[in-house]
């Protein structure tokens, strides 16, 4: 499939959520491109779907190719889950492309772990939590199909082994956003003061903000996610510095929770407001 700076979100980036996309970097006048091209349009056939081919003339679209530092060609990169995962450079033999390509197909235990999110997405925890615990089975390193097991757990109500597994996962850029919101949802799981105690409390002292804190966790473990941003925003408006910004920090980690684009921009924009 030919791939223009028009489509290059659609055909490479959103498709690599689905199945590894590899982009081959070619001009009309490569001769090294010539020989390549054939190579990675019989691998696309002979992998029947696994991988997708896209070609990108990187004379007609310049601005792809300096994005991706694309200095020489044939330049093939491999997308996975809406990022570059490896890349090479040259006319490769036929052999040392298929090796290429095998490793950006998915392991095992990544198959398990979409598994399991169809599993979910269909309505069975139960049998998407096998899936995730088989996926961990099969590779112990796969700290997405942990988080996606900690979520299931705090789901169930079992927010001590979330906490557990939570604890396992490795620092990475790419995973440490959701893994705060994970441990702030599990503390908000945790037993806690009624919410009627609460409101007493805050009906008697308005600047309590220990108390409109564990209430705004009790709304969020109820996922009443609007709810605990309001009360989260008051502290803000009330006391800014309240313990070095908690109540920024939760405000976050319940938009990355909620997930809510909408609810996110809404709060943002709260925020902003309630700091300057």
């Amino acid at each position: 499939m030919d791939v223009t700076t028009a489509t290059f979100e659609r055909e490479v980036l959103e498709a690599s959520h689905a199945a590894p996309v590899v982009v081959d970097f070619w001009a009309p006048w490569c001769g090294p491109c010539r020989a390549l091209t054939p190579v990675l349009e019989k691998l696309e056939l002979d992998y029947g779907g696994r991988f997708k081919l896209a070609k990108i003339n990187s004379d007609e679209n310049p601005d792809l190719a300096a994005a991706f530092a694309v200095r020489s060609i044939p330049s093939v990169i491999g997308f996975a889950n809406g990022r570059p995962a490896a890349q090479f450079i040259g006319a490769l033999p036929e052999s040392q492309v298929r090796a290429f390509i095998d490793k950006l197909l998915p392991s095992p235990s990544e198959l398990e772990r979409a598994r399991a999110a169809a599993l979910r997405e269909a309505g069975d925890p139960a049998g998407a939590g096998a899936a995730l615990r088989k996926a961990l089975e099969l590779d112990r390193a796969n700290d997405p199909a942990r988080l996606d097991l900690a979520a299931l757990l705090i789901d169930a109500g079992q927010s001590e082994e979330a906490e557990r597994l939570l604890a396992e996962v490795r620092p990475d850029a790419h995973l440490d956003a959701r893994l705060e919101a994970l441990r702030a949802a599990a503390s908000f799981a945790r037993p806690g003061a009624a919410e009627s105690e609460l409101k007493a409390r805050l009906e008697a002292d308005q600047a309590d903000h220990d108390s409109r804190l564990a209430l705004a966790q009790r709304y969020a473990g109820d996922k009443r996610y609007r709810e605990a941003l309001d009360e989260l925003l008051e502290i803000v408006r009330r006391d800014k510095t309240w313990r070095d910004g908690e109540a920024r920090r939760q405000i976050l980690n319940i938009l990355n929770l909620a997930a809510d684009q909408s609810l996110a921009s809404e709060y943002r924009r709260k925020l902003a407001s309630a700091i300057y």
